[in-house]
C-alpha cells in the first residue's frame, strides 16, 4: 500500500495497549474502498500483543516510550509518512466504515477550500449512537457536539457543513497546513489537541468540514476509563478539563482574557462545589488541580505562538448554552433526589412480579402522567384530563382564598416582617440582640430558611412571608400527591386510581386553611404542613433494601426533620417516639436484621440530624434560660391549645373551617378499617394517629412560663399529623375497597350500593366545603399592625436602637405592664426571641418607680437604659399619666390620638445603653452548623456518574 505525491493519503495509526480493538481496526483499513496510499503505526509503549498484530498487518512499527504524548507520537509518525498530501489520522479504539476514506477525499474535491475534514463518529460497540458530527467549545470549556445524550443516527446530521473542529479519531488533514500549524500543542498530551488545532485553524484562515457520509466507529477508551495510560493514569478527569482551559485560554481574544480568566476561575469553583454535591470529590478535586496546574507563563507563550487572524466566533457555541446546561444539571439531580423513595415502590413492584408471574405486578404498567396523546396540543390535552382541570380550579380558589397574603401581612399571631432579609441575617448571626432591655436569647431557627428563601426573592423579607402564605396550599398538594402516590403504590402494585388520589391531596393541601392556622397567622404550622408530606416521602426510603439507599433516606430524612423542627420544635418529639417504636418492632420482628447498624442507624442519623443543624438556636437557649422555646411554635405567644374535639377534627380552635367538616374525616377513616385488602396499612395509620394523640395529651398538661406569662406547649403540629394520618387512612381504606369490587364477580346489592354513594357523598364534602370556607372564609391578617405609638416616634427609633420607647399598659389598680420597643418595632422572629427573654429586673424596677414614686434621677436612669420616649396608649390610665406628668425630667410630647399620651426623656439616650457582652460560643455554633449543613446536603445528593465532556474523546 505504498505511494506519495499529489493526493497521497498517509493513515497514521497510534497504538497504545489497544491488542482488544486492533483486529477490528485493521480489517476497518484493509477493506477501505479507497486505501490509504501508506499506513504508519506508532506505538507507545504497549505491554500487550498490539505492536505484533500491526507489525504483522502494515510492516515495521515505530517505538516510542510509554509516556510520549499524542502530538509527539503523531509526529514521529509524520516522518514515515513521505511526501503524502494527506494525513489520515486514527486511534487504535476507532475502526472506519469501508467508505470512510472515499468519502472524506470526496469531500475534499467537492470544497477544495477545505484543508481539514472529519467523519461522522458513532459509539463502538454500539454502532448506532452518535458521537460527534463535528464539534465545538462553549465558554466554560464544555466540548458541544449539538446531539443529545444518546441520540441514534438517522441521518439527520449528514449535511456537510463547516465546524470549528473534527475529532482526531478519523480526522483528515493536509500536511502543509498540519506542519504550518505546528501539529498537536505538546500542552495537550492526550484530550484537547483536536479543538485547539481546528481553533488555530479557523484563526489563520483555514476551513474545517465535517463529513457525515464517511463514518468512523470510536470506543472512547481513554475517556470512559476503559484503559489507563501513564499520562492519564486515574485522573481523566483532571487531563480533559486542564485541556478545556488550555484551550480557552491560549485561544480566546486578547480583549476577553482578563474576563475569560475570571470566569474560569468562578466556573471552577462552582463546578468544584457541583461534584462534592454529586458525592464525585476525586473530580472536585481534578477541577482544582487542573485550574492550578495552568501557569501563567505556559498560557502567554503559548498564545504568542498562535495566530490572531480570522474570526471565529461564528464556530464557538452560543454563549448561552452553558446556562441551559446547568439547568438541565440542577434538574436532573432534584429529580434523581427525588425519585429514590418511588424507586423502592418499584423495586417491591418486581419483587411481587418475581414471586408470581401471573400476578398484576408482572405486567408491564404505564403511568397515566407519562402517557403521550398524539397529535394533540398541551391545552387539549389538559382541557380533557379531569383531574388536572380540578387541581387547576383547587389551585386558583386557593390563591384567591389567600388574596390577603398579596404584599406586607401581619395580625393574629403573625408579626411584620422585617424592611429587608438583612435584618433576619443579623438576628440569626448575632450573640447579643440590641431588643428590649437587650437580651442574649437565640434568634428562632426558622429564621435561616425564611431568610434563604428571602434571599432567593431579591432580598424581600416581606415577600418571603407572602411566598410562604400565597403557595402553602399549592405546595402541599404536590407533597400530598407525590407521597399518595407512593404509599399506594407500596400497598397495591396498581397504585391509586387518581380520584382517589386527588381526593386526598386537595384534604390534605387545605390543612393549613381548614386548621385555621392560616387565618390566624401561624407562619410555623402553615409552613409544617408543607414539609411533612415531603418528609414522609423521604422517609419511606428507610424500608429500602439497599443500606446504601437507607443510609441515603436518613440523610435526605434528617435535613427535612431539621426544616420542620426550626418551625415546629415538638416535632422532634414526636419523630423520636416514632422511630423508637418502629426500631422497637424491627427488632421484635426480625431480630437479626435489627441488631445491624443499617437497621438503626438511619433513623438514629435522621434524628441526630436536627440536633447538629439546629446547634445555634437550642444551645443557647437552654444556656440564657429559655428553654422553653423548644416547645413551642413560631410566632406570637401565646401558643394555641385546642380542644378534644378540635384535635379530633384538625382545629386549632377558632377561624378554622366547620368542625363538623374535620370530624367527617375521623368518621371516614373508621369506615376505612373495614376493607381486608388494606386494613393493616389502615391500622398502622390509626396507630399513628393514636401515637400523636397521645403525645397531644402528655403536652397539654404542659404550662410554661415565659416573660409574658404562661403559655401551654404548642401541639399545632401534632393536630396536623394526626390530620395526615387520618387522611391517608381513609385514602388507604377507599382503595382497599377498590381492590375487593375488581376481585368481585357478583353486582353490589342495592343497600350496599346506597352506602357507597352516601360515603362518596360525605367523602366529597370534605374538600368542597374547605376549599369554599377558604376562598371566602375570615382571618386575622392585615396589612398593617395597628400600634398605637406616633409616627415621629417611631420614625426615631428607627434611626438607632438606643432610641427607645417604654410603652406602659394597664392602669395602678390591675397593675402597670410593659414593653420596650425598638427600631421598626418588633417584626418576624424578634417576637420570640423577646417573648422568651427573662424579664430584666432592674428595668422593672425603674418602671415600678416611674409610675409610683418618680425622682430626680428618673430621666438618667431611662435615658441609660436606652430609652427616649415614654408612650401611655389609648385608653390611658389617668392615675398613671398624673404621675408621669409629675415626673423630673419627662416632658410631654404630642399623640394623635387623644387617649393616648406621650412623654419625651429630657436626656439624650446613652449610645452605648444597649451594648452587650461578645461571644466566643455563637460562632463555633454557626460554623458547625454550616459545616454539617454542608454535609448533609452532600450526601443528600444522588450519586450521578459525572459527565466528562471537557477535552478530546480519546
Amino acid at each position: 500500500m505504498s505511494g506519495a505525491g499529489q493526493g497521497a493519503v498517509a493513515a497514521l495509526v497510534v497504538s497504545h495497549d489497544g491488542a482488544r480493538w486492533l483486529p477490528v481496526v485493521i480489517d476497518g483499513l484493509r477493506a477501505q474502498t479507497r486505501a490509504p496510499d501508506h499506513v504508519v503505526c506508532v506505538d507507545t509503549g504497549s505491554r500487550d500483543e498490539g505492536p505484533d498484530l500491526l507489525e504483522a498487518a502494515f510492516g515495521a512499527v515505530r517505538s516510542a516510550p510509554a509516556g510520549t504524548s499524542y502530538p509527539e507520537a503523531v509526529r514521529l509518525g509524520l516522518a514515515e509518512a513521505g511526501d503524502a498530501e494527506w494525513l489520515w489520522l486514527l486511534h487504535d479504539d476507532s475502526t472506519p466504515a469501508p467508505d470512510a476514506l472515499e468519502q472524506l477525499l470526496s469531500a475534499a474535491e467537492a470544497h477544495p477550500e477545505a484543508d481539514l475534514l472529519g467523519p461522522k463518529l458513532r459509539e463502538w460497540p454500539s454502532l448506532r449512537r452518535l458521537l460527534e458530527v463535528g464539534v465545538t467549545i462553549s465558554g466554560t470549556g464544555r466540548r458541544e457536539t449539538g446531539l443529545e445524550r444518546g441520540e441514534y443516527d438517522q441521518g439527520q446530521h449528514d449535511d456537510v457543513r463547516r465546524v470549528l473542529a473534527v475529532n482526531s479519531a478519523g480526522m483528515l488533514v493536509r500536511r502543509e497546513v498540519f506542519e504550518a500549524l505546528g501539529g498537536f500543542d505538546d500542552h495537550l498530551p492526550v484530550f484537547g489537541n483536536d479543538l485547539d488545532l481546528g481553533w488555530r485553524a479557523a484563526a489563520a484562515g483555514h476551513t474545517t468540514l465535517v463529513v457525515p457520509q464517511a463514518v468512523v466507529f470510536h470506543a472512547e477508551a481513554a475517556h470512559r476509563g476503559v484503559r489507563r495510560t501513564p499520562l492519564t493514569g486515574r485522573h481523566t478527569h483532571f487531563q480533559e478539563r486542564r485541556a478545556a482551559l488550555f484551550t480557552l485560554l491560549a485561544n480566546s481574544p486578547g480583549w476577553t482574557l482578563p474576563l475569560q480568566a475570571v470566569r474560569l476561575t468562578l466556573g471552577t469553583v462552582l463546578r468544584t462545589l457541583g461534584f462534592l454535591l454529586v458525592r464525585s470529590p476525586g473530580e472536585a478535586l481534578d477541577e482544582l488541580a487542573a485550574l492550578v496546574s495552568l501557569r501563567p507563563r505556559t498560557i502567554l507563550g503559548a498564545r504568542r505562538s498562535r495566530t490572531a487572524g480570522a474570526d471565529v466566533r461564528p464556530l464557538l457555541a452560543p454563549w448561552w448554552l452553558p446556562y441551559r446546561h446547568g439547568l438541565d444539571v440542577v434538574g436532573g439531580v432534584v429529580a434523581a433526589a427525588g425519585n429514590q423513595a418511588a424507586d423502592v415502590a418499584e423495586r417491591r413492584r418486581i419483587a411481587a412480579a418475581e414471586r408470581d408471574p401471573e400476578s398484576f405486578a408482572a405486567r408491564r404498567t404505564v403511568e397515566e402522567d407519562d402517557v403521550l396523546e398524539a397529535d394533540s396540543g398541551w391545552v387539549a390535552r389538559f382541557l380533557s384530563n379531569p383531574v388536572a382541570v380540578v387541581l387547576a380550579l383547587v389551585v386558583l380558589v386557593s390563591v384567591v382564598g389567600a388574596r390577603a397574603a398579596f404584599g406586607p401581612v401581619t395580625g393574629g399571631a403573625l408579626s411584620p416582617a422585617p424592611e429587608g432579609v438583612g435584618d433576619w441575617w443579623r438576628l440569626h448571626l448575632e450573640s447579643w440582640h440590641p431588643l428590649g432591655a437587650g437580651t442574649a436569647v437565640p434568634a428562632p431557627p426558622y429564621l435561616l430558611p425564611m431568610a434563604l428563601l428571602g434571599t432567593l426573592l431579591g432580598g424581600s423579607a416581606t415577600a418571603a412571608v407572602s411566598a410562604l402564605l400565597l403557595l402553602a396550599v399549592p405546595v402541599s398538594l404536590w407533597g400530598a400527591w407525590r407521597l399518595l402516590r407512593l404509599i399506594g403504590r407500596l400497598v397495591s402494585p396498581r397504585g391509586l386510581p387518581r380520584w382517589l388520589l386527588l381526593w386526598g391531596a386537595v384534604v390534605y393541601g387545605l390543612v393549613p386553611a381548614t386548621s385555621g392556622a392560616w387565618g390566624q397567622g401561624r407562619l410555623g404550622v402553615v409552613a409544617a404542613v408543607v414539609v411533612l408530606p415531603w418528609l414522609a416521602h423521604a422517609a419511606v426510603g428507610f424500608a429500602d433494601p439497599a443500606p446504601d439507599r437507607r443510609w441515603r433516606a436518613a440523610w435526605r430524612s434528617g435535613v427535612l426533620l431539621a426544616l420542620l423542627v426550626a418551625f415546629a420544635p415538638v416535632a422532634w418529639l414526636l419523630a423520636l417516639v416514632l422511630a423508637a417504636l418502629g426500631v422497637a418492632a424491627a427488632a421484635r420482628l426480625v431480630p437479626d436484621a435489627a441488631r445491624e447498624r443499617s437497621a438503626w442507624g438511619p433513623p438514629a442519623l435522621a434524628l441526630g440530624l436536627p440536633v447538629v443543624l439546629l446547634l445555634p438556636w437550642w444551645l443557647p437557649a437552654v444556656q440564657h434560660r429559655a428553654a422553653e422555646g423548644l416547645l413551642l411554635g413560631a410566632g406570637r405567644l401565646p401558643a394555641p391549645m385546642p380542644d378534644g374535639l378540635d384535635v379530633l377534627a384538625g382545629r386549632l380552635g377558632g377561624l378554622g373551617a366547620p368542625t363538623w367538616v374535620g370530624l367527617l374525616v375521623v368518621v371516614l377513616a373508621l369506615v376505612a378499617l373495614w376493607p381486608r385488602p388494606t386494613r393493616i396499612p389502615v391500622l398502622i395509620c390509626w396507630l399513628l394517629a393514636a401515637v400523636t394523640a397521645l403525645l397531644t395529651l402528655v403536652l397539654s398538661w404542659v404550662t410554661l412560663d415565659v416573660a409574658g406569662g404562661s403559655t401551654p406547649a404548642s401541639v399545632a403540629v401534632l393536630v396536623v399529623v394526626l390530620q395526615g394520618a387520618l387522611v391517608t387512612a381513609v385514602v388507604l381504606g377507599a382503595l382497599g375497597a377498590v381492590e375487593l369490587r375488581r376481585g368481585a364477580s357478583a353486582p353490589l346489592p342495592a343497600p350496599w350500593r346506597a352506602g357507597v354513594v352516601a360515603l362518596a357523598v360525605v367523602a366529597s364534602l370534605v374538600p368542597l366545603v374547605g376549599l369554599g370556607w377558604f376562598a371566602g372564609g375570615e382571618h386575622r391578617l392585615a396589612a398593617e399592625d395597628a400600634a398605637g405609638i406616633p409616627a415621629y416616634m417611631v420614625q426615631s427609633a428607627a434611626q438607632a436602637p438606643e432610641r427607645g420607647i417604654l410603652v406602659l399598659t394597664g392602669s395602678v389598680r390591675d397593675g402597670v405592664d410593659y414593653v420596650v420597643r425598638r427600631g421598626d418595632g418588633v417584626t418576624v422572629g424578634e417576637d420570640e426571641v423577646l417573648g422568651l427573654s427573662p424579664r430584666d429586673t432592674d428595668l422593672t424596677a425603674l418602671v415600678r418607680r416611674a409610675v409610683s414614686e418618680p425622682d430626680d434621677e428618673l430621666a438618667t436612669d431611662l435615658s441609660e437604659r436606652g430609652i427616649e420616649y415614654v408612650v401611655l396608649p389609648a385608653p390611658a390610665d389617668g392615675d398613671v399619666a398624673s404621675v408621669l406628668d409629675a415626673a423630673a425630667g419627662l416632658v410631654q410630647a404630642s399623640a394623635e390620638d387623644r387617649d393616648t399620651r406621650a412623654w419625651r426623656v429630657s436626656r439624650e439616650p446613652a449610645a452605648d445603653a444597649l451594648d452587650g457582652p461578645g461571644s466566643w460560643l455563637r460562632p463555633v455554633l454557626l460554623l458547625v452548623q454550616l459545616a454539617g449543613l454542608a454535609v448533609a446536603l452532600v450526601q443528600c445528593a444522588p450519586t450521578r456518574g459525572a459527565s466528562r465532556t471537557e477535552g478530546s474523546r480519546r
